[in-house]
C-alpha cells in the first residue's frame, strides 16, 4: 500500500516558477514510477511528466518539455516537479500517482495510487 500526498501548489505570476512535491509512504515506494497529471476547470486529467523506478528514465507531455523537470529523492521518498516559465495555460489540479510496474506510463490507468491533488494558479 502507498499513501500519496502533493505539495507546494499555489499562486504564482506568468513566467514564475514552482516546485510540486509528492511524498509517499510505503516501504516499496523505490521500486514504483511516479507520474504527474493535471485536470484544468472542465477539462480531462492529462499526463504532464513520469519517472521510473530507477530514475534513469523520464517523459514529459510537449506542452511542458523544457520548462518542467522531474526528479526523485529515495531517501526522502518525494518525487519533485520543478515547474519553470509557468503560463495561465498552466493552472490546474496537479496529482501525483504511483504505478507499480517501475517503468512509468503515460497514461492514468496504468497507475495503482493517487493523491489528492494540489492547486496550481498561474494568473497574467
Amino acid at each position: 500500500q502507498v499513501q500519496l500526498v502533493e505539495s507546494g501548489g499555489g499562486l504564482v505570476q506568468a513566467g514564475g516558477s514552482l516546485r510540486l512535491s509528492c511524498a509517499a509512504s510505503g516501504r516499496s515506494f523505490s521500486s514504483y514510477a511516479v507520474g504527474w497529471f493535471r485536470q484544468a476547470p472542465g477539462k480531462e486529467r492529462e499526463f504532464v511528466a513520469a519517472i521510473s523506478w530507477s530514475g534513469v528514465s523520464t517523459f514529459y507531455a510537449d506542452s511542458v518539455k523544457g520548462r518542467f523537470t522531474i526528479s526523485r529523492d529515495y531517501a526522502k521518498n518525494t518525487v519533485y516537479l520543478q515547474m519553470n516559465s509557468l503560463t495561465p495555460e498552466d493552472t490546474a489540479v496537479y496529482y501525483c500517482a504511483a504505478e507499480w510496474s517501475g517503468h512509468g506510463s503515460r497514461w492514468q490507468n496504468d497507475y495503482n495510487y493517487w493523491g489528492q491533488g494540489t492547486q496550481v494558479t498561474v494568473s497574467s
